[in-house]
C-alpha cells in the first residue's frame, strides 16, 4: 500500500496551536467587543497582505468564542487569549473541535499534493455542518482559509450559507486579496482589516516558533524580517534561502555594473532550488518597481517602468519553460542596469 501523503501544512506551527497574537490589537479588541456586545456579527472578513497573522487571529477569536460563548461570558474577559491547557485549545489544535469547520484546499491524495482550489464539495460541506446543534449547545464557526482559493463554484456555494446563517453561527473568512472576492460574498461580511507588522514584531514572531521551524535560519531571521515588509509567514519562507543570499549580495553593492549582474547570476548554477530562485525573482521584481516609481516621482521612471516590466516577463517566462536560471538572472539585472544609465 501507498504511504498516505502528509499535509505540509499540518506543523506545529500551524496557526490553530498559536498561543498568542503579537501585534492586531486593534482587531483583537474589535472583535472581543463584539463578541461582549452580545450582537455579534455572522460573517467577519479578516483581510491583509499573506502571512500576517490573519489565520491565527480567526482561530484565536474562534477558540475564544468556544470558551466563552455567551456575552456575559465574554464580558469577563480583557482579551482573547484561551488557556493552552484548556480541552477547547487541545481540541481546536488537534483539528478535532466538533463545533469548528475549516474549509481550506483538500488534499490530493494520488497526486501526493495540496489541491490547487478549495472544491465546491468542499465549500458544501458548510451547510451540512451549519444542519447540526453544536455539540457544546454554543457557537458552530466556519473558519475559510482562504477566500483566495475559492473558485467561482465554491464561492457561490459558500454564499448560499452566509446569505442565510442559522442562528448561532460565524464565518471567519481569511482573504489576502479580497478586491477579487466574489462581491455578494463580500458584502455580507464586515470586513477586519489588518496591517503588517514592525521589523521588530515579525523578528518577535519568527523568535517565539519552535525550534524545529527554524532549523537552519537562525542567522538569516533579522534580514529575512526586514525583507518580508511586517509578514512573519513570508519571513520564514525567506529565511536562510540562497534566493535572499543573492539579493542581499546585490543590495550591498554600491552600484549594479555588467560584472555585479555575472557575479550575481552564478548564484543560481545549480545548486539552488526552484523555490530559491523564485524568491529571488520576487524580491528583484519587487525593488525594480520601487526603484521606478522613486525615479518616476523625479520625472525620469519611464526606462526604469519598461525594465521593471520586461523583467517580469522575462523571469516569469524562464521559469515556465525551464530556462538557465544564471543566464536569466544575468540578462534581467543587465537590462535593470541599462535602465540606470538612462535615467
Amino acid at each position: 500500500m501507498a504511504e498516505e501523503f502528509r499535509d505540509p501544512r499540518d506543523v506545529e506551527w500551524h496557526p490553530r496551536r498559536a498561543q498568542n497574537l503579537i501585534g492586531h490589537e486593534a482587531a483583537e479588541a474589535r472583535l472581543l467587543q463584539a463578541s461582549q456586545s452580545g450582537k455579534l456579527h455572522h460573517a467577519w472578513l479578516i483581510t491583509g497582505a499573506e502571512g500576517i497573522g490573519k489565520a491565527t487571529l480567526a482561530y484565536r477569536f474562534a477558540k475564544f468564542l468556544l470558551q466563552a460563548p455567551t456575552a456575559a461570558q465574554a464580558r469577563g474577559h480583557g482579551g482573547l487569549f484561551v488557556s493552552p491547557e484548556s480541552h477547547v485549545f487541545r481540541q481546536v489544535g488537534a483539528g478535532a473541535h466538533p463545533d469548528l469547520l475549516v474549509v481550506e484546499r483538500a488534499v490530493d491524495q494520488r497526486n501526493k499534493r495540496l489541491k490547487t482550489e478549495v472544491a465546491v464539495d468542499d465549500a458544501r460541506a458548510a451547510t451540512e455542518f451549519f444542519s447540526r446543534t453544536a455539540a457544546g449547545g454554543g457557537w458552530r464557526i466556519a473558519i475559510v482559509d482562504s477566500a483566495d482559493d475559492l473558485n467561482a463554484e465554491s464561492a457561490n456555494a459558500l454564499l448560499k450559507v452566509v446569505e442565510e446563517p442559522p442562528r448561532q453561527s460565524v464565518f471567519l473568512i481569511v482573504c489576502n486579496r479580497p478586491g477579487r472576492l466574489l462581491p455578494t460574498l463580500r458584502s455580507r461580511c464586515l470586513v477586519l482589516p489588518l496591517s503588517p507588522l514592525s521589523d521588530e514584531q515579525t523578528l518577535t514572531v519568527l523568535r517565539s516558533l519552535p525550534e524545529k521551524a527554524l532549523l537552519g535560519k537562525q542567522e538569516s531571521l533579522a534580514e529575512a524580517a526586514a525583507l518580508s515588509k511586517g509578514s512573519p509567514g513570508k519571513a520564514l519562507q525567506l529565511a536562510g534561502s540562497l534566493g535572499v543570499e543573492a539579493f542581499a549580495a546585490l543590495q550591498k553593492r554600491a552600484r549594479l555594473s555588467p560584472a555585479v549582474a555575472v557575479e550575481i547570476g552564478a548564484a543560481f548554477s545549480g545548486r539552488e532550488t526552484a523555490e530559491d530562485f523564485h524568491i529571488f525573482c520576487d524580491l528583484l521584481v519587487a525593488w525594480a518597481g520601487e526603484q521606478a516609481r522613486a525615479a518616476g516621482l523625479q520625472g525620469q521612471g519611464a526606462a526604469l517602468a519598461a525594465a521593471h516590466d520586461d523583467i517580469n516577463s522575462s523571469l516569469r517566462q524562464a521559469d515556465a519553460l525551464n530556462l538557465d536560471r544564471r543566464q536569466t538572472v544575468t540578462d534581467a539585472l543587465m537590462r535593470l542596469e541599462e535602465a540606470f544609465r538612462a535615467s
